[in-house]
């Protein structure tokens, strides 16, 4: 059976805990999208840990750890994660790389941030990750796949004539240094010692995986609203953070992704730039980001302050119906009980008039929130383990908010360790 977990809303949702959490009983876990620009923050037994490349349920010695076809793979921050890992005593995992999957560059990295610089006050607040960069060259088919390494003969060739490309860019653009061929290829090079040991057909290996039963994972980065079709375009990421991109980015048949759980805060986050109705300022904010997440909101990759905001039900509602949820999953429900009234983004009023359907980004940007506000419930809810057990008023936030969306909530999370969840019958 293949589960995927994916994000409603802007990222930073709490994916990372759920995909620990449930990972107990898969077998293969797979990141299908996406780069280091966005991090999981996972705390368990070993420790407390930002991931950034390798999959959440890494920390399971029963489970398989794919990189997908859909990564946009960073491999010396693979290799540096992995080490961390094995430094704070967790089991060497099983880990396969997709021999489809594309290498973010060193030049990837340097073309980001110049292109930010050029824009300033314009910029995208990309995370200088190289994603951006890594993209365009896959589509314009100029990035080099891993199975490109084990084919030196025309290796060299390419690497000529990207450099040639990129030299234009970087000599009459951006007037910095000329990229050199030699320096390229030594640098992928290195690469293939580092990744030859797990590069593998990993479409094929999941293939099999499924006529065989196993249970696998896919781990989606980021939410609804980063997805450069669907979200709050031109303020997204560069690769489909859709669970329906999950069979695409992992190589799997659409129809065998059954179950899709969404991941929603009970509050809203958002790191980088781009439209947020329900953004709150001040001292306000800087409340529930100091008491937000484990340890403060701040970007598990960036270290940025994250954006805050109030639930928002016109974006979660958008985010879950683009996702094709069947459960969601409420995260960081805990935090909010040092509230004595929690206000809710139920609509948005644009030009006069009040919708409660998601908007394109031209419209979004003149939308204010109209907002209804709850009793707050007052007290610690760490350690409930029982629905039933939550304050009444915690119970009729959830019911509200559910009903709201229209998609069950089945996980609570009212904690940051992999324990801390209430499953919740529908």
């Amino acid at each position: 059976m293949v589960n995927a977990i994916v994000g409603a809303n802007w990222g930073d949702e709490g994916k990372g805990k759920i995909t620990d959490m449930l990972a107990k009983e898969a077998d293969i876990i797979v990141r299908f999208q996406g780069g280091a620009n966005a991090g999981h923050t996972i705390v368990n037994k070993y420790g407390k840990f930002a991931l950034h490349i390798v999959p959440s349920g890494i920390f399971y010695d029963h489970t398989t750890s794919i990189i997908g076809n859909g990564v946009a793979l960073n491999v010396p921050k693979l290799f540096e994660e992995l080490e961390s890992l094995k430094e704070k005593g967790v089991p060497a995992p099983k880990i396969l790389v997709s021999d489809r999957a594309q290498m973010v560059m060193s030049y990837h990295i340097l073309f980001d941030q110049y292109e930010e610089e050029r824009l300033g006050k314009n910029s995208f607040g990309s995370t200088k990750s190289g994603i951006a960069p890594f993209y365009s060259d896959k589509f314009a088919k100029i990035g080099f796949q891993v199975s490109e390494l084990f084919d030196e003969d025309s290796l060299m060739e390419k690497i000529e004539r990207v450099c040639d490309t990129k030299n234009v860019l970087l000599e009459h653009l951006y007037h910095k240094p000329r990229l050199e061929p030699g320096e390229i290829y030594r640098e992928l090079m290195s690469y293939k010692e580092m990744v030859a040991p797990y590069v593998c057909d990993v479409s094929l290996f999941l293939w099999k995986a499924v006529q065989e039963g196993k249970n696998i994972l896919l781990e989606g980065q980021l939410g609804s609203l980063k997805d450069p079709d669907h979200g709050i375009y031109p303020m997204v990421t560069s690769s489909s953070t859709l669970a329906a991109y999950g069979a695409i980015g992992a190589g799997l048949p659409p129809y065998e992704i059954k179950r899709i759980i969404t991941v929603c805060k009970a509050y809203s986050s958002a790191v980088g730039a781009g439209a947020f109705v329900s953004e709150i300022f001040g001292e306000e904010a800087d409340e529930l980001r100091r008491r937000g997440g484990d340890g403060g909101e701040y970007g598990a990759t960036t270290g940025r302050p994250r954006r805050m905001g109030w639930f928002d039900v016109v974006a979660s509602k958008y985010g879950c119906r683009i996702q094709g949820t069947t459960d969601v999953a409420f995260t960081v429900l805990d935090v909010l009980g040092y509230l004595d009234e929690i206000p809710v983004c139920v609509g948005y009023e644009i030009d006069g008039k009040v919708t409660t359907d998601f908007p394109t980004t031209s419209l979004l940007n003149k939308a204010k929130p109209v907002l209804e506000v709850l009793p707050g419930w007052k007290c610690d809810i760490r350690g409930i383990r029982e629905y039933e057990a939550l304050p009444e008023n915690c119970r009729k936030y959830i019911e509200f908010v559910e009903e709201r969306i229209g998609f069950p909530i089945t996980m609570i999370s009212n904690g940051p360790g992999r324990e801390d969840i209430i499953f919740r019958k529908k």
